[in-house]
């Protein structure tokens, strides 16, 4: 049984309903322009909207594994302290920093925001729900996502601060080094899947999400992602770009307003953005819970909406992320490059090739027990 998401509660329902009203009442031209428009201001929007959620949401749990309460001023249960730390930060003055290159200093965190908002564009957040789906989606989220590290350099160069300076170079090292290891285990996935595209992909997880089709080889790939993407977000215990006992603030010491508002949103984005292509690649992207043959069960899951399926899958993976933020000290640079270098790399390597022979020999879960 293959279901077909026709519930009124689906999103891509009402935007099905208003392209056919544009198009019988417009040109072409107009109506890819007004939609386009309007996928572009969903965006900006969702993207300011998850960010401050997030924010809220981490000072919440952060205050739960430390035994305290956390924001509970501002609004009841302190819901509204972060749009009340979103006004501030808008209003706060831009400080002219003696000394730094001007272009390449307002330039840069510009390159992050562009970055993740590049990603952001091709995640699928439900059926009908996302901006572009192209058939190379993984190598185009992997490519775009590596480009906010451009803006991470110039910060600290731009900057003429040794502390920011330092920041930034441990930064790309760190960025660049578990890009390779987050990368190869996404291809491990595409390797299982036969696609780069995720609908396809999404698809290809009706009855069993990735995370279990490919045997141990998979659950492999899907940790090391998670640990790749944690170390990528300079989340703690990888945050030694951003120590505040050594650097200060790190690459973005000398930004303040806007600005530094910019590398705080990217960040809180990026962590979201990880979770959601870990949800989508391993999990079953917003596909519900199915088992073959079980059509009662499988009707009551299908039921709920998509984006309540991606969008609980993601929060699970973003509350592990903090749990292990604040669970582990913070890594040597040593021990942060060995463990790469030494370990995840040479793992992944490995991994990848025990995937093509279980492909290549038929021995994955779908072909063992006749999946669709």
């Amino acid at each position: 049984m293959i279901l077909n998401y026709s519930q009124p509660l689906e999103i891509s329902n009402l935007t099905s309903w208003f392209d056919q009203y544009l198009r019988s009442n417009l040109s072409e031209f107009w109506t890819l322009l007004i939609e386009f428009v309007l996928v572009g201001i969903f965006l900006l929007a969702a993207y300011a909207v998850i960010a401050l959620i997030l924010i809220y949401a981490e000072r919440k749990i952060t205050a739960f594994f430390q035994a305290r309460l956390g924001p509970n001023r501002v609004g009841k249960w302190g819901l509204l302290q972060s749009v009340a730390d979103m006004i501030k930060i808008l209003l706060k003055e831009i400080i002219r920093i003696n000394r730094s290159d001007r272009f390449l200093f307002f330039a840069a965190p510009f390159f992050m925001i562009v970055a993740s908002m590049l990603t952001f564009g091709a995640i699928p957040f439900g059926k009908g729900l996302q901006a572009i789906d192209f058939n190379i989606g993984v190598l185009y989220v992997t490519a775009v996502s590596s480009l906010g590290i451009i803006g991470v350099l110039l910060a600290g160069w731009s900057s003429n601060n040794k502390y920011s300076m330092i920041g930034a170079m441990r930064s790309g090292a760190q960025f660049i080094s578990y890009e390779l290891s987050s990368g190869f285990a996404l291809m491990t996935i595409v390797v299982l899947a036969g696609t780069m595209q995720f609908s396809q992909m999404i698809e290809g997880q009706r009855f069993c999400w990735n995370i279990f089709n490919g045997h141990i080889s998979s659950i492999i790939a899907f940790v090391i992602y998670l640990i790749s993407g944690h170390a990528e977000t300079n989340r703690g215990p990888f945050d030694l770009p951003e120590a505040e006992s050594e650097l200060t603030a790190g690459y973005h010491t000398e930004y303040s307003g806007l600005q530094f508002g910019f590398y705080y949103l990217a960040e809180y984005l990026n962590m979201f953005i990880i979770a959601s292509i870990a949800t989508t690649v391993f999990l079953g992207g917003y596909l519900p819970i199915q088992i073959q043959g079980w059509d009662a069960f499988n009707g009551i899951m299908g039921y709920i909406p998509s984006y309540v399926w991606f969008f609980s899958k993601t929060g699970f993976l973003i509350f592990l992320s903090l749990w292990v933020r604040w669970s582990f000290p913070r890594l040597r640079i040593d021990q942060l490059l060995n463990l790469e270098w030494k370990y995840l790399l040479p793992i992944n390597l490995v991994n990848l090739l025990l995937m093509v022979i279980l492909v290549l020999t038929g021995l994955t879960l779908k072909n063992l027990f006749g999946i669709l």
